[in-house]
């Protein structure tokens, strides 16, 4: 992490909206099972795969799917992720899935390790950047997508038994797109110092791919706008450099990448942290549909300064008050334990876990019964015969920590209230890390 003064720019912004949202938080003692809670929050992952299943695939009831993705633009783009519910690959969410998982994988990586989950997460990097050394295989040219969001929405379809088509979407320097670029740059960067000292080889090509996507993000400059109305880039550009630059700063320690950090840096502070929005952290209700992602992502920001201050042995002030590293541990493990159980509905956000969990994900595969999976597929009657249906989902989507309740606590558990029930890769994979430090700890 280099010397303290290092340590401190690259947490300026985060000490920024922590001086803006703490409050001292009493928490009680839980008997939460965090362990677990991590390990099934992997398996969700998993069950998010693309492409040919490995023999050790953990979800019983997912298969090989969407094998010819990439043929339309020959080139193979088979593998990566489905972000959600549905069966489209997003460029954009995807990196970030895989840029936090790296994150939590580093700095975890002890807690990881004892927990028995620490070549899981590897796995599941890997997957990511298989895919992404696939998408960037040609010079200055990145495919982004795969799927047609508007067909595949009209299709209640397992990606297994998928028809819709596949399209393929793509940036390059005449079609710019620098928030992908840098995303996926960031991700491939975080991903080689993950698996510097067990596969340099493959580190270094991780690497190298990440410096050139870095140098077409900030060379050809322009947002990207395929994958609106589903995942548009309102934050612009310049987070997403930000967050590349610093994550190639950490992988290479070259001055290059620290001196667009000092120059490029927007003072302030906001309050979120996500797919879009790399500046700082989230607040704990920021809006309906996937908010847990900013309740996992504000407590893994948390616990990551947490860690910092009890290293330097520091506190910070707001106003009068002043905070060490125990409060800031506290509130984060206040946020993960409201997606766990303990809030005011008693009942849990993660399929498969704790006290009344959803039953009604809305995720294609997890809702069609296998027993019905290789019927002949009629997308108009898919919805009637999968997807309207008030019962729980035939398939268990262990893991998936879903969107959760609204600003009153309200929460709705059936498939078609997707701001509640849908769940997302990006929720899971920055949970990693402090459900990593929460079974160390408990």
């Amino acid at each position: 992490m280099g010397n303290h003064g290092e340590k401190e720019r690259g947490n300026v912004v985060i000490r920024a909206i922590l001086l803006g949202l703490i409050s001292i938080v009493c928490v009680n003692g839980t008997n939460i099972n965090y362990k677990e809670a991590l390990t099934k929050s992997l398996i969700f992952l998993e069950a998010q795969r693309s492409g040919k299943l490995p023999p050790n695939n953990r979800v019983p009831w997912r298969g090989d799917s969407a094998l010819d993705d990439g043929k339309l633009a020959n080139v193979d783009l088979a593998g990566g992720y489905y972000d959600a519910g549905d069966n489209v690959k997003y460029g954009l969410p995807m990196a970030f899935t895989i840029t936090t998982l790296a994150w939590s994988t580093i700095y975890y990586d002890k807690e990881l390790r004892a927990s028995g989950e620490l070549e899981n997460a590897r796995a599941a990097i890997r997957w990511g950047t298989d895919y992404f050394l696939k998408c960037a295989s040609r010079k200055n040219r990145l495919y982004v997508q795969v799927g047609d969001p508007h067909l595949d929405h009209k299709c209640w379809a397992r990606p297994e038994n998928m028809q819709t088509a596949r399209t393929v979407l793509q940036i390059s320097d005449k079609d710019p797109g620098t928030e992908i670029a840098a995303e996926t740059a960031a991700a491939l960067a975080a991903s080689s110092i993950v698996f510097r000292r067990i596969d340099h080889k493959y580190s270094r090509r991780l690497l190298n791919k990440a410096k050139l996507l870095f140098k077409l993000a900030k060379s050809h400059k322009g947002s990207y706008d395929g994958a609106c109305p589903f995942y548009c880039s309102c934050s612009g550009y310049n987070d997403e450099l930000l967050w590349a630059a610093t994550w190639l700063y950490k992988a290479t320690r070259k001055q290059v990448y620290l001196s667009y950090l000092k120059f490029e840096a927007i003072s302030g502070y906001v309050a979120e942290f996500s797919w879009d929005l790399k500046y700082a952290g989230g607040m704990i209700h920021l809006r309906d549909g996937a908010n847990t992602q900013y309740v996992t992502a504000t407590a893994f920001l948390f616990s990551a300064y947490a860690d910092i201050l009890q290293k330097y042995n520091q506190k910070i002030f707001c106003g009068s008050k002043q905070f060490d590293s125990t409060h800031l541990m506290a509130f984060a493990k206040k946020q993960i334990d409201y997606i766990l159980g303990h809030n005011p509905q008693g009942r849990s956000y993660m399929v498969g876990f704790g006290p009344n969990p959803p039953k009604q994900a809305h995720h294609r595969g997890a809702s069609v019964p296998m027993s019905e999976a290789n019927e002949p597929l009629s997308c108009p009657l898919s919805f009637v015969k999968w997807f309207n249906k008030n019962q729980p989902n035939a398939n268990e989507l262990t893991g998936a920590i879903v969107g959760g309740p609204d600003r009153q606590d309200n929460f709705q558990d059936f498939r078609w209230t997707s701001v509640y029930t849908e769940p997302c890769t990006y929720i899971n994979s920055i949970a990693v890390g402090i459900l990593a430090k929460l079974a160390a700890t408990a």
